[in-house]
């Protein structure tokens, strides 16, 4: 038995061939004996010399006492599995150290890269010279980090040499550095085969033709990976400054390469906060990750925890995610540094800074993640035109999409920078859908569609608006109410009601908590039930000005609905809530939508006055037929069109959509809302307004409610002078009749009424939206109907035969009635597309 060795059982040993051990023997450096250490060798089992009880031990002879010293010169590594027969020390720290001898014991970091018991005993032992390096290295860990500091730690995170690529386009072979040279970015990203380090470089090609070390060849294999004892912790990692409240091993980073400077008290103080830490030159909406005890926020990763969809991609980093962490991770906040230009793993690759031949995996393992994170569109998406496919050619499809709206527009930017051949059939004269930005009124923008980005903390909105420059416009919380008449509403009389407004809401949201989808109500009729149980319990009685204010609320929700409360559904009217959603402030783009979308579409194939007929299914290819009888062909149609166009069959399907997402899409309403706006000689509202950015008008009586509820300044600036009302509710089926002056008049009665003591001057220009007459749309945006659920979203979103894909804001259960949620749709299902 050979305890020291920790070998047990019979006397059995590796003996080498005389040829091997010559070879061994002879005085060579690390690497070109490590590239041995795949070869096989000859193995015999030593007899065992034990006598028989009662007899004496034979006297060895010299060449048995000759092959016993041989064998003690060379140990095996002791981990199983592991492919180095013949171990070398990298480290060599000890006088005394193994180099490729004899050891009592290797450790293993990797299959190729181990180090001598000499060499731990020299930073190991107290009395040793290395005591002092290592011991302060752990003070170090132990103060940032949360695992705990071991010897093995410190080899891999301070000893270990750094490995290299070549970046001539003719070579990319991985280099050691030696054990004095630091690896940088800078150096990562410029070093070539014989690179010297005194400012002269030697690139000839004598030095890119050395052969590669063997060992380099390993690590790509999967086996490699499962045999690596400590996960990889980055170095001055991109994602640094986005995590100084975490431990840096738990999200992939070094804690000796932290450059938080925070003590285990001060990081468990920073784990009670949730603040995101602010970091020169980056945008405040760009969050893309939470903070300790954060939650909520929409389109943010835990950076210490794989999600469902990367675990089912990356099923192989399951049991220990540090290295997929660590990528994914850097890529994100390198993204976000810098999301004017396309992110590669070329760009990425200098940015991993860790010791050892996992670097080389990292790198390896950098060109998966990227492209993942690439079609979740997490990264490389917005407005980005790129020259070359950001996906490998197993990813390109032949793909229709019909619709030119904010969905429609997501969708075929995504596949076409995937590399895919993409071909846009749009109704209209015009790209955009319900998104319409007119200038008509001296200029200035007004959206007669969408125009505010409602929650700006990594929307994609706020990510287009920074890759093109553009200026949104924070809107302000100050929203006085005024009455017909000319007075301001005491904001106290403002602030109790809509206390009141929100308790009606909450008991609501009880109510609903134990009942099921059959059991639905209307929202107003439930609205109406709580309000007049909780005057006969309380015997509060509200004055008529409270009456009022309460009515503004409700004119409110019905603009958030898109409809009148009768037709909402009580249980499902805000599904969306109970997702994470967009936190931050409220802008207004002072500029349109539009300047978004014009460059969403530029360099994208778009027919326009080309209203699609027919969508057939039926074969191995989609055939789209226009109503002029053009046709299209594709692997896969993506059907972006309004809710309304689906619930009418203006699309003849073959086969016919499944029944299952024809319920769903008849179990949705279509809302609407409109807006007049109007243009002035001149600013009359400023004085009363003081630079607020809107402002509200108390409904006379509740047959008046939601005509013209609130009015916004179309220039916060202050220089022109431009009025925007929207009208909800039943009031859009009072003006649906009605002329457009007639409309524009009944705007300026209120607007006299509301600034009775002063003149109002008459319009100079205005606009009347109709939305509800709009042949392409007939609609302003989705609503849960009464018996309806929020599941209806997912089942319209679902593909068909995974040929036929649904976008648009009516799919988007987390994201609805926003071209944020179409947005985001359209990039879902370009995903979907590519993965397919």
């Amino acid at each position: 038995m050979l305890t020291d060795a920790g070998y047990t059982g019979n006397a059995a040993g590796v003996r080498r061939a005389k040829k091997s051990r010559t070879a061994m023997e002879s005085p060579g450096d690390s690497q070109s004996s490590l590239r041995s250490s795949g070869r096989q060798v000859n193995v015999r089992v030593k007899r065992c010399n034990n006598p028989p009880p009662g007899q004496t031990k034979r006297k060895a002879t010299d060449t048995e006492e000759e092959e016993d010293q041989s064998e003690k010169k060379y140990r095996k590594c002791e981990k199983a599995g592991c492919s180095a027969t013949y171990p070398v020390c990298f480290a060599s720290a000890s006088e005394r150290c193994a180099k490729n001898g004899y050891t009592s014991r290797w450790y293993h970091l990797s299959c190729g890269e181990h180090f001598c018991n000499e060499c731990f005993d020299h930073y190991y032992r107290s009395h040793k010279d290395g005591y002092e390096t290592y011991a302060s290295w752990k003070r170090v860990w132990t103060s940032n980090g949360k695992s705990e500091p071991s010897l093995k730690a410190f080899m891999a995170d301070q000893q270990l040499p750094y490995w290299v690529q070549c970046t001539k386009s003719d070579c990319g072979k991985w280099r050691q550095l030696t054990k004095d040279i630091q690896l940088t970015a800078s150096l990562a990203s410029t070093y070539r085969c014989g690179m010297k380090f005194n400012n002269v470089k030697t690139e000839g090609p004598d030095q890119c033709c050395l052969p590669e070390d063997l060992r380099v060849a390993e690590v790509i294999d999967s086996w490699w990976h499962s045999m690596l004892i400590l996960p990889p912790l980055f170095k001055d990692s991109p994602a640094s400054p986005f995590l100084t409240a975490y431990y840096p091993d738990c999200v992939g980073m070094s804690p000796s390469g932290s450059t938080s400077n925070l003590s285990h008290a001060e990081l468990r103080a920073e784990h009670c906060r949730a603040i995101p830490p602010q970091i020169p030159g980056l945008s405040p909406y760009f969050q893309p990750f939470y903070q300790p005890n954060e939650c909520g926020k929409a389109l943010c990763v835990r950076p210490d925890m794989m999600e469902l969809d990367e675990l089912y991609e990356f099923p192989e980093f399951s049991r220990d995610p540090t290295m997929y962490l660590a990528l994914r991770n850097l890529i994100l906040a390198y993204w976000h540094r810098d999301c004017k230009e396309v992110l590669t793993p070329q760009k990425c690759a200098p940015h991993i800074i860790v010791r050892g031949l996992v670097r080389v995996r990292c790198v390896q393992e950098m060109d998966r993640v990227l492209h993942f994170v690439t079609r979740k569109g997490l990264i490389n998406t917005g407005v980005l035109s790129v020259k070359r496919p950001l996906l490998p050619e197993r990813y390109h499809n032949n793909v229709i999409v019909i619709g030119a709206g904010a969905s429609g527009l997501a969708a075929a930017r995504q596949l076409q920078n995937f590399g895919m051949q993409v071909v846009v059939l749009e109704a209209r004269e015009r790209i955009g859908g319900r998104v319409w930005d007119d200038t008509s009124l001296g200029g200035i923008t007004v959206g007669r569609g969408a125009q505010i980005v409602n929650g700006c903390v990594n929307n994609p909105i706020a990510l287009m608006s920074e890759q093109l420059n553009v200026k949104m416009h924070k809107l302000g919380e100050r929203c006085d109410l005024f009455q017909e008449g000319g007075s301001a509403t005491d904001p106290a009389i403002d602030k109790r009601m809509d206390f009141h407004f929100n308790a009606i809401l909450d008991v609501v949201s009880e109510w609903r908590k134990d009942k099921s989808q059959n059991q639905d109500a209307a929202l107003g009729e439930k609205i109406q039930e709580v309000y007049k149980t909780f005057l006969q319990e309380s015997g509060i009685q509200f004055s008529e000005l409270e009456e009022k204010v309460l009515q503004f609320h409700l004119s409110n929700l019905e603009y958030a609905c898109g409809s009148t409360l009768d037709q909402v559904s009580a249980r499902s009217w805000d599904h969306n809530e109970f997702f994470a959603q967009f936190s931050g402030d409220h802008t207004l783009l002072t500029g349109g939508y539009s300047s978004l979308l014009n460059k969403l579409a530029e360099g994208l194939d778009i027919h326009i006055k080309c209203p699609v007929q027919a969508i057939d299914y039926s074969g191995d290819a989609v055939i789209v037929t226009s109503s002029n009888g053009t046709q299209w062909t594709a692997q896969k149609v993506l059907v972006t069109v309004p809710l309304t166009l689906l619930q009418k069959n203006i699309i003849q399907f073959n086969p016919a959509l499944p029944e299952r997402k024809l319920k769903a899409i008849h179990s949705l309403g279509a809302g609407v809302i409109e807006k007049v706006a109007l243009q002035f000689p001149y600013r009359f509202w400023d004085s009363k307004i003081q630079g607020a950015d809107y402002f509200g008008h108390i409904p006379p009586s509740p047959d008046k409610r939601g005509m013209f509820s609130v009015f916004y300044d179309m220039d916060p600036q202050g220089k022109r002078s431009v009025l925007m009302s929207v009208i909800t509710g039943e009031a859009v089926t009072s003006i649906r009749d009605m002329e457009d002056k007639d409309v524009a008049n009944q705007c300026m009665k209120v607007l006299r009424e509301l600034f009775k003591e002063q003149e109002v001057p008459e319009p100079v220009k205005y606009f009347v939206t109709r939305w509800s007459r709009d042949v392409w749309s007939q609609m302003s945006y989705s609503f849960v109907k009464t018996g309806g659920s929020g599941e209806a979203y997912d089942m319209i979103a679902e593909d068909v035969q995974g040929k036929v894909f649904f976008a648009g804001e009516a799919t988007n259960r987390h994201f609805p009635q926003t071209v944020t949620g179409a947005y985001l749709s359209g990039v879902r299902e370009a995903s979907k597309i590519a993965a397919l």
